[in-house]
């Protein structure tokens, strides 16, 4: 059976809203905040009182996406053509979760493949499909592990961990985290940046994870993970093993062209100035376009509209694009 025959043409791009879901228990916050208050007003746990009175006024209830039908992703296809596997995985999830009062839950992924394929961007626009918004956490500007779980409470300048904040001060229960460059993961042998994920990843841990700020259990076992890398062999095994893996290709030439011309009518859409541009671009700016990473494409084509908009036409040509790497041009402007 062919994925359209599976896709009903009037359903809805984003997942709906079916039930709500707790990640903590009030109980859980109120025995941790009234030892505080035994403490006595202790400056250094002032932080930590705020977080407890925050999550009591807040409540544990969150949003939790739930699929009724599994939704129309022709248009994600059509913009991500290298990355049909991986949606055909979200797509097997998204149909487990039909017809069912479970919520919606996706094996943990790594998306491996070279830089600037489109590896984030694809996360991005699978979080504006689920309408939970992205988590965005670069490991390779992470050097200490508590960025993930927190930090204890004693230490100067502690404060919880992006998990955490994603599930407490967020609006849902299954947000989508993107872990951006794991292999570039940095630390020394005190503070494991990955260490947290070793739980995190794992359905049954992380329905009790501890963040070691706040020192609650959350249930972070509905966190829709995302990471991407370059290469597989900075990722430690027993990470690799609680994912699934997708290589995924830099796009064809064939691919690279339909990339380009979605992109185009992206941008054009997304500017004002886009009417005063033409609606289609020339079919020589696409074979320029085409052999180029998504990340460049878009600078290219930047770079290209301003320049057709300098010369005040409104057709962007093949000179007006950026030259290739190693071809010297004044503020990324034809001579």
């Amino acid at each position: 059976m062919s994925r359209h025959s599976l896709v009903p043409q009037s359903a809805p791009m984003r997942l709906p809203l079916a039930q709500m879901r707790s990640v903590f228990h009030p109980g859980d916050v109120e025995r941790k905040l009234a030892k505080l208050q035994e403490a006595g007003n202790q400056r250094e746990y002032e932080n930590l009182r705020a977080v407890y009175e925050r999550m009591l006024e807040r409540g544990p209830e969150r949003f939790q996406v739930k699929p009724s039908g599994v939704p129309d992703m022709d248009d994600l296809y059509e913009q991500l053509p290298n990355f049909t596997e991986v949606l055909d995985d979200v797509r097997r999830h998204v149909a487990l979760a039909q017809d069912s009062r479970d919520g919606l839950e996706v094996t943990p992924m790594l998306l491996l493949g070279p830089p600037g394929i489109g590896k984030t961007h694809f996360a991005r626009q699978l979080a504006d499909l689920l309408g939970t918004g992205m988590n965005l956490l670069p490991m390779s500007s992470m050097t200490a592990g508590w960025l993930l779980s927190g930090s204890s409470s004693q230490w100067k300048g502690a404060r919880p961990g992006k998990v955490f904040e994603a599930l407490v001060d967020g609006e849902y229960a299954n947000p989508v985290i993107v872990v951006d460059e794991i292999d570039k993961a940095s630390g020394d042998a005190q503070y494991d940046p990955l260490g947290a994920l070793y739980s995190l990843l794992e359905h049954d841990t992380a329905q009790a994870f501890t963040d070691e700020f706040a020192e609650v259990a959350i249930d972070a076992s509905q966190v829709i993970w995302i990471t991407t890398a370059n290469d597989v062999r900075g990722i430690p095994e027993p990470i690799l093993n609680r994912m699934n893996v997708f290589e995924v290709e830099a796009p064809t030439l064939d691919q690279g062209r339909r990339i380009a011309r979605n992109l185009y009518a992206s941008i054009r859409a997304a500017h004002d100035w886009g009417r005063l541009v033409d609606p289609d671009p020339l079919p020589d700016v696409l074979d320029v376009l085409a052999p180029m990473p998504p990340r460049e494409m878009r600078r290219a084509l930047m770079t290209g509209f301003g320049n057709a908009r300098l010369e005040r036409r409104s057709t962007v040509e093949v000179a007006d694009l950026p030259r290739p790497h190693g071809h010297k041009s004044r503020i990324g402007f034809l001579q």
